[in-house]
């Protein structure tokens, strides 16, 4: 059987390519277990600092294999895409999203629920689940939690297309650029200079500090400030500051 989807480790950057483009790296039953299983293998390796999620071919993807879903009523076994938008949001690894070309449906679940998305100037968007009989049910946790109010009605209702300037504007995107490979390695660059354990704790505060109120996430943010200052890491990045070199994560030593 053909590998779906490659996965790529180097210099603490794993990459994920989805490599199905005869469907449009559609999300069938293989590509999203294979899918799962890299970006755990990713998670799992403690040197990783940020993980890009890319695609090959015109389209970064399509949404749901629908010739594979019209012939099965029930879900299929094994990992779901649930399985694959929670460990893209809750995953102690920073995600990156570099799509290569459009995405649609389910493939815009992808996008949202990166930590980062980077969209081509030239790509296009679509929640296009309510003109085939469906609705974006699973993609609407992390599109909720990153789109505008306004933006996820309008779209998701209507089902229309629209370009990557509105993905932008609407919070689907963080950035649109005319090279999104440079681009990624900019930010590929800048995730190089953080220590592994504070990028994964990093992403980890993000949803936590907007849960309960005001005074119970303060008291939560102080304890796990605390808590880093007091780490080896923390200690190594302020013995670097003070000696003005680079820390160890950084220099290799």
């Amino acid at each position: 059987m053909t590998e779906l989807v490659h996965l790529d480790v180097a210099d603490g950057i794993a990459t994920v390519t989805l490599d199905s483009p005869r469907n449009r790296n559609a999300l069938s039953t293989q590509l999203v277990s294979e899918l799962h299983q890299h970006l755990r293998t990713a998670m799992d390796d403690t040197a990783v600092r940020a993980v890009v999620l890319t695609g090959t071919g015109p389209v970064f993807c399509a949404g749901a294999d629908l010739k594979e879903r019209r012939t099965s009523t029930d879900e299929q076994p094994g990992t779901s895409f649930a399985d694959v938008l929670s460990l893209i949001m809750t995953g102690p690894v920073p995600v990156i999203v570099k799509m290569n070309g459009p995405a649609r449906a389910g493939g815009l679940g992808m996008v949202a629920a990166a930590d980062i998305a980077i969209a081509p100037a030239d790509a296009t968007f679509a929640f296009s689940e309510v003109r085939i009989g469906v609705a974006p049910a699973m993609i609407a946790v992390p599109c909720s939690r990153k789109m505008t109010p306004r933006g996820i009605s309008r779209y998701f209702l209507s089902g229309e297309t629209f370009d990557a300037s509105t993905a932008l504007d609407i919070g689907l995107v963080s950035m649109v650029s005319d090279d999104v490979d440079a681009a990624c390695e900019e930010l590929v660059a800048a995730f190089r200079l953080g220590a592994p354990g504070a990028l994964r704790a990093a992403k980890a505060l993000i949803p936590q500090a907007r849960e309960g109120d005001v005074a119970g996430a303060l008291e939560m943010m102080e304890k796990e400030s605390a808590r880093l200052f007091a780490g080896p890491e923390a200690q190594e990045g302020m013995a670097a500051f003070v000696e003005k070199r680079a820390p160890a994560w950084v220099s290799g030593t």
